[in-house]
C-alpha cells in the first residue's frame, strides 16, 4: 500500500500523509464527518438500541454518562474509551465483547448522507478534497475507512483533538489560495472564519442535532452559505464557494 495511504499518529492528531506539505493548490475543500457527511446522530441511536438489547436500559444509560463525561474530560467523542472505563466498573460484564464488536464493525456506509460521495467527487474538479474531523486515534480513523471516505479522498485525512486549534498545521499539510470548509457546527465555522476571515468560505449544511439547536444558532454568526443537506452542494455553483466574506 502506498506511503499516502495510511494513518499517522501524531500529538496533535491522526493524519494519514507524509511531513512533507503538498504544492500550494488554488482551493482546498474540507469536509467535516459526524452530522456533515455521515449521519452520526443514526449511529448513536443504532448504539443505544444495542446496548439497551445487550447490557438493559440501567446499564445502558450509565454508559452514557460515562460517555459525556468523558466528551467534557478530552473534548472530543470517544466512544471506545467510554466503553473501557464503562469496564471498570462492570469488570465481568460479558457483553462487553460484543458491543465492542457492534462498534469496531459498524458498517459505516449505510450511514452516509444521500449524495455525500457524489459530492465529494463533483467537487474534486475545483480542487483539493481533504477530510478535517475531531476524535479519537481510534474509533473515529475506523469510522472514515469503512465508510468509503478514506478511498474517495483518495487518504488525504485530518483527524485532530480540537481541528479549529490546529489551522497551522493544516495550512502546512494542504497550503492552498482558498480554503472551503463544509462542517454541521457553527462554533467551528465561526472559529476558523474568524482566524483565516477572507480566505475560507464557510458552508453550513443543516444537518444533526447541533444544526439544529436554536441557542447555538442565536449564539454565533451565520456561515457565509447555509444549506438544507449535504446534497444540495451537487446544485451550487462551485464557483463561489472561492469568494469569501
Amino acid at each position: 500500500m502506498p506511503s499516502k495511504e495510511r494513518f499517522e499518529f501524531t500529538a496533535q492528531g491522526v493524519t494519514d500523509r507524509e511531513e512533507f506539505p503538498m504544492p500550494p493548490s488554488g482551493i482546498v475543500f474540507l469536509f467535516d464527518v459526524d452530522n456533515t457527511l455521515l449521519d452520526n446522530d443514526r449511529v448513536t441511536e443504532d448504539l443505544q438500541r444495542y446496548l439497551e438489547r445487550e447490557v438493559g436500559r440501567e446499564r445502558q444509560e450509565r454508559y452514557w454518562t460515562i460517555f459525556e463525561q468523558l466528551r467534557v474530560e478530552l473534548g472530543y467523542a470517544d466512544y471506545l474509551g467510554a466503553l473501557q472505563r464503562y469496564r471498570t466498573e462492570y469488570p465481568r460484564d460479558p457483553h462487553l465483547l460484543t458491543v465492542s464488536h457492534f462498534m469496531i464493525n459498524y458498517p459505516f456506509a449505510d450511514r452516509l448522507y444521500p449524495n455525500a460521495l457524489e459530492v465529494i467527487e463533483q467537487v474534486k474538479q475545483w480542487g483539493t478534497v481533504v477530510i478535517l474531523s475531531d476524535g479519537d486515534v481510534v474509533f473515529q480513523p475506523r469510522k472514515v475507512e469503512r465508510s468509503g471516505l478514506f478511498e474517495t479522498v483518495g487518504g488525504n485525512v485530518l483527524i485532530y483533538i480540537h481541528k479549529d486549534q490546529e489551522l497551522d498545521d493544516v495550512e502546512q499539510r494542504y497550503p492552498a489560495e482558498h480554503y472551503v470548509l463544509i462542517d454541521d457546527k457553527l462554533r467551528i465555522l465561526s472559529a476558523v472564519k474568524t482566524a483565516w476571515a477572507s480566505r475560507v468560505t464557510t458552508v453550513f449544511p443543516r444537518q444533526g442535532h447541533y444544526a439544529m439547536d436554536r441557542q447555538v444558532l442565536a449564539r454565533f454568526p451565520p456561515a457565509d452559505v447555509t444549506i438544507t443537506s449535504i446534497g444540495d452542494l451537487l446544485n451550487h455553483d462551485l464557483s463561489t464557494l472561492q469568494i469569501g466574506r
